[in-house]
């Protein structure tokens, strides 16, 4: 057995899991950047295949099911350490088991693989509530045509930009608009109800628009009016929304 090491990728990983079963057996899957090599283990890099991926891929789909592929995807998303041979497990065991590997609540690989997903989701829907836009103003090189942008910054544990990116792409389809993943350095672009993901620097970003601070005055001014200093409780306020979402709030600035 040796370890696989990959360039961070789904289907990178997924080239990987093809090798598990066409060629060596993987005794690990890492991340090569990352990757610590051992004396104990060989290892050796296997570099991207979209074609054997594709394979997994509809092999997942085929004969375990659509629903275990789309929670594989998301514990990728996650910002697990094990999640490549957490799923490497899982999609082992749904081979053979098939599609009711999503009912083995107690099998300690499909728990640790619910866990993972239960992170990513629960995020997504936390930010769905916490994102906010301020305006810029329009980047000639972004959009084909002349307006304000609504720009957001965010600093997730977990890579779920394309999971929150249909909501905000389906809610704005009128607005352009651009979230920023600072953690990761990459950013949605969406313009009439499409979007693409990019790398990103803060430092492509144009300058806030006039109107911008009033309004963040006003969006200040409006939380502290409509809260009730009587029923303040700050142990609430930081469990229902963390402390470290607050530095991207636009009512805290």
């Amino acid at each position: 057995m040796i370890d696989y090491l990959y360039d961070g990728s789904f289907e990178g990983l997924l080239t990987c899991i093809y090798y598990h079963y066409y060629e060596e057996k993987a005794s690990g899957i890492y991340p090569k950047e990352h990757y610590q090599a051992s004396l104990l283990a060989g290892f050796k890099t296997i570099e991207t295949d979209a074609k054997k991926a594709a394979r997994v891929y509809e092999a997942i789909e085929r004969k375990i099911s659509n629903f275990d592929l789309r929670r594989i995807y998301r514990v990728f998303l996650s910002n697990d350490g094990e999640k490549e041979n957490k799923i490497l497990n899982y999609v082992r065991l749904g081979f053979k088991e098939g599609s009711c590997i999503s009912s083995l609540h107690s099998n300690p690989i499909v728990f640790q693989a619910q866990q993972c997903e239960q992170k990513v989701s629960f995020e997504v829907h936390r930010l769905l509530g916490l994102v906010r836009f301020s305006v810029l103003k329009y980047p000639d090189e972004l959009f084909d045509f002349k307006r304000e942008i609504l720009y957001c910054i965010l600093e997730p544990d977990h890579d779920v930009l394309e999971l929150i990116a249909d909501h905000f792409s389906d809610r704005l389809k009128n607005d352009p608009f651009i979230i920023y993943d600072k953690t990761r350095k990459k950013a949605v672009f969406a313009q009439g109800g499409s979007w693409y993901l990019s790398d990103f620097q803060e430092s492509d970003l144009p300058e806030l628009s006039d109107d911008e601070k009033d309004f963040r005055n006003l969006w200040k001014e409006y939380f502290e009016t409509m809260a009730i200093k009587e029923r303040i409780n700050p142990r609430c306020q930081k469990r229902c929304m963390p402390v470290r979402y607050w530095k991207n709030l636009t009512e805290f600035h």
